[in-house]
């Protein structure tokens, strides 16, 4: 059933993807889709569309790339398109005052975090990073703080102990998708009850860099596998030995002991190298240049012994 419900969308990612696929398939009439400009991508740096606009393109949905949306020329698409509601998931865009006033019903965003903890740009990485065993998805209505809306609706679901950013990611997406399309439903019935984020449990996810993806060893293996599985697939943890950096894609704690950075052994299973606390064995690794492999396969290309030292960084923490 076709729903009389306009449902403007602004997303970018594969996650925001995924709720505007399930929006539509719910039957919802989408005036405009609102995405980031194209952005050079590849070894070759093309410009290349986001997933949203791949499938918004797909579905020939109307598609406004505005750089920003503070002025009127730059929200003119969003007004015209008279949207009843916004619903926004990983846009990458501040939205001012006067574009969340623009929709009727006001503008909707897919969070993926249970808020107020891990409000702001990296909620899953951060999550795992912070060893946390619950996360989830809100829904709220959108004001002009960072996250700080009116929550909706929210969904749980767990953090398994090897989740990725990436597995993670998916398993959020899909719930998210559910998600918006239940809060949607419930919203056109009138039965979207909104309730203030409590002051107490926030916490802030803030951006990776890629400056946070060196090892430092001397930290607890626990922490450093965390870290590993938070930044696996961006921006991916890294170690240097011989000068040369290699990326470290899973890794497992072990209870051993030695010097932090020094290998304590290498087999066909992996390189197990000394931490602060304990050790990590390094299963799957990449070098430069290279596709990322198992530690048996890495270790014919790029031989590694006991004794030998991976790097520390500068500064501790790191």
């Amino acid at each position: 059933m076709v729903s009389a419900l306009r449902v403007a969308f602004a997303g970018t990612p594969e996650f925001a993807a995924r709720a505007l696929e399930a929006i539509l398939d719910a039957g919802y009439t989408v005036p405009v889709v609102l995405t980031q400009p194209d952005r050079p991508a590849g070894r070759g740096m093309k410009l290349a569309a986001s997933a949203v606009k791949q499938l918004a393109l797909a579905c020939g949905l109307d598609i406004d790339q505005p750089e920003r949306l503070r002025t009127e020329d730059q929200r003119a698409c969003l007004k015209a398109s008279r949207p009843d509601v916004l619903v926004v998931a990983a846009y990458g865009l501040i939205l001012p005052p006067e574009a969340l006033a623009l929709p009727r019903l006001g503008c909707l965003n897919i969070h993926a975090s249970l808020l107020p903890r891990w409000r702001g740009a990296a909620p899953i990485q951060r999550a795992i990073e912070a060893g946390d065993t619950q996360t989830g998805i809100t829904i709220m209505q959108m004001d002009a703080g960072l996250d700080t809306g009116p929550m909706l609706l929210s969904r749980e679901t767990g953090i398994a102990p090897e989740d990725t950013a990436a597995s993670l990611h998916d398993k959020l997406a899909r719930l998210g998708a559910e998600a918006i399309v239940e809060a949607l439903k419930r919203l056109e019935a009138g039965d979207l009850p909104a309730e203030a984020q409590p002051a107490t449990g926030v916490t802030i996810a803030r951006k990776i860099s890629r400056a946070e993806a060196e090892i430092d060893w001397r930290r607890p293996a626990i922490e450093l596998a965390r870290r590993i599985r938070a930044f696996n697939p961006y921006p991916v943890a890294f170690g240097q030995i011989r000068e040369t950096p290699i990326k470290l894609w899973t890794a497992y704690t072990v209870p051993e002991r030695g010097e932090p950075g020094s290998i304590l052994r290498v087999d066909a299973s992996g390189i197990v190298v000394a931490c602060g606390e304990d050790a990590l064995c390094v299963t799957e690794l990449q070098r430069p240049g290279s596709r990322r492999m198992a530690a048996a396969e890495f270790l014919h290309g790029f031989a590694l012994a006991a004794g030998e030292r991976f790097m520390l960084p500068v500064t501790e923490g790191a």
